[in-house]
């Protein structure tokens, strides 16, 4: 889409309408005294990547031999048990 060029008191004054119009995909160049000084332009979002069965959000993947064994007594009588 086209840019559009607005000043800075236009921009305040009508800032919902202008993000709206940037969202839809227009660029708006807010401009003070006739010179640019930003850009409104709408976010991209980032297609989120499918999770692979069997990982957590690290890609870990790795369990050990001895992930469910009993604990050692010590530990067990620190929590109580």
């Amino acid at each position: 889409m086209a840019s559009t060029q607005v000043n800075l008191y236009e921009a305040k004054t009508q800032l919902s309408s202008l993000v709206e119009r940037a969202a839809k995909g227009e660029e708006i160049v807010i401009a003070k005294g006739g010179k640019p000084m930003a850009r409104l332009i709408s976010i991209q979002e980032e297609p989120k990547k499918p999770r692979k069965p069997g990982q957590n959000l690290l890609g870990i993947t790795y369990i050990a031999d001895d992930f469910d064994a009993s604990l050692p007594e010590d530990v067990l009588k620190d929590f109580g048990l």
